[in-house]
């Protein structure tokens, strides 16, 4: 199984260290991001990694081939054109992947222990095309599920804008992981081209796919969008 680590992002929250560096290269404990993603999948046999670059692309191509890919096999997407966000990125480096194959996203700036081999059960128990890790814990937006922990919607929870593209009542919101287990049907299946979201994604095939959220609340988790978040993903993740 190949798996694909978000890092072309520009940062913008992590100032004022990506006015120089791209994000995926904060070290935490010595270690950049990228490095620590890349070994966390190393854990679950996944040691094939496409990572996409953009802001600073330069610097990561070089920390990857100096490092020897931190001893995973790393295949470079290059945005350097355009960043694509998560959804164009991904559409981006369809040919990447193994045709017929499953596999595995995660951004660069989140830190987790999420279960790999747990989220593989809960997806092929589930029949679904897509599940990823969801927590309960505070965030300014959230995904919306159902009964059965089936996506129908997402909310914002600094404006108040809902997007329910399948109404059910109750609902319970949940926090994206942003480690996320596809199909390779999926490829067939998205209707965007261009920049878009991997939410984008998971909202436009709700209706008719099966897009489950796998809850690993008590998990390690930390997402490192500000520069003050260094310290909690240290004490997390030594």
């Amino acid at each position: 199984m190949k798996a694909m680590i978000f890092s072309a992002g520009l940062g913008t929250r992590f100032k004022p260290w990506t006015d120089k560096h791209p994000k995926a290269l904060a070290p935490v404990n010595g270690k950049p991001l990228l490095q620590r993603n890349i070994e966390y999948l190393q854990q679950y046999g996944i040691d094939e990694v496409i990572v996409n670059v953009h802001h600073f692309a330069d610097q990561i191509i070089d920390a990857v081939e100096k490092n020897k890919g931190w001893g995973s096999k790393v295949i470079i997407s290059d945005e350097r054109d355009i960043v694509l966000e998560t959804g164009g990125g991904l559409l981006k480096a369809k040919n990447l992947f193994t045709p017929g194959e499953r596999f595995i996203t995660c951004n660069a700036d989140i830190l987790t222990d999420l279960n790999i081999h747990d989220l593989i059960r809960y997806h092929e128990a589930q029949q679904a095309l897509i599940s990823f890790g969801v927590t309960d814990r505070k965030s300014s937006r959230c995904l919306l599920f159902d009964e059965h922990d089936r996506l129908c919607g997402w909310k914002n929870n600094s404006t108040g804008e809902v997007k329910l593209p399948v109404p059910h009542t109750p609902l319970a919101e949940k926090a994206y992981s942003c480690v996320a287990l596809f199909e390779p049907s999926v490829f067939s299946l998205i209707p965007f081209h261009g920049k878009f979201s991997l939410i984008d994604v998971y909202l436009a095939l709700a209706p008719s796919q099966r897009i489950m959220g796998y809850d690993h609340s008590g998990d390690r988790l930390v997402d490192v969008g500000k520069p003050e978040s260094i310290s909690v993903a240290e004490s997390l993740f030594p």
